[in-house]
């Protein structure tokens, strides 16, 4: 899926977006609300929150250079794909074509792409996901990496535990995390 074109900004900030191409759009959720942005190369931000201004406010942190754009309408097929991860998390293989712009260092681009062939409805730990990258000692790296990640769902960081098997830190709230397992192990067990 291609997103609206849009008119390419004149210059670019640090993280590759020219200052008129950040698309936004806000939808709510079982969640909280959802905030996807986009920028011509794809998805790169999906953020989960309380209110849509706390969104938006979090969006321009992790943007600071680039005055973002609201775009309901040109990024609603993206925002519904979005919101069939989270409502039914059976359908997440069917959007892993969505198109994504993924901005981080090698490493954590190894570690999400890593993540991402975690199946919906599994969980590692992060001592599991270091060893399954060939890193064994990365662990904290590892998790720096999850903890680093902007894309809620689509790149599924709550698939991972603390090696006590308990839930440890979810930059979304870890009862979000927690309501996202208890979908994904609801649905592979009926």
């Amino acid at each position: 899926m291609k997103p609206d074109p849009i008119d390419p900004g004149a210059s670019a900030t640090r993280h590759r977006t020219p200052a008129s191409s950040l698309r936004y759009a806000i939808a709510q959720s079982d969640l909280g609300y959802v905030l996807i942005a986009a920028t011509p190369q794809g998805l790169c931000s999906v953020e989960l929150g309380d209110t849509p201004e706390q969104l938006v406010k979090q969006l321009c942190r992790n943007f600071p250079k680039v005055r973002p754009v609201e775009d309901q309408a040109g990024l609603s097929t993206w925002m519904t794909a979005v919101l069939d991860c989270i409502t039914h998390p059976s359908q997440q293989a069917s959007h892993a074509n969505l198109p994504l712009d993924m901005q981080g260092t090698a490493f954590q681009q190894r570690v999400w792409q890593a993540l991402q062939q975690i199946p919906t409805g599994t969980t590692y730990t992060y001592t599991q996901l270091a060893e399954h990258l060939g890193q064994p000692a990365s662990v904290r790296a590892v998790a720096r990496a999850c903890a680093s990640n902007r894309m809620a769902v689509l790149i599924p960081c709550h698939r991972v535990i603390g090696k006590d098997g308990k839930l440890h830190g979810y930059r979304w709230g870890l009862h979000r995390k927690q309501a996202l397992l208890a979908k994904e192990a609801a649905h592979f067990q009926s």
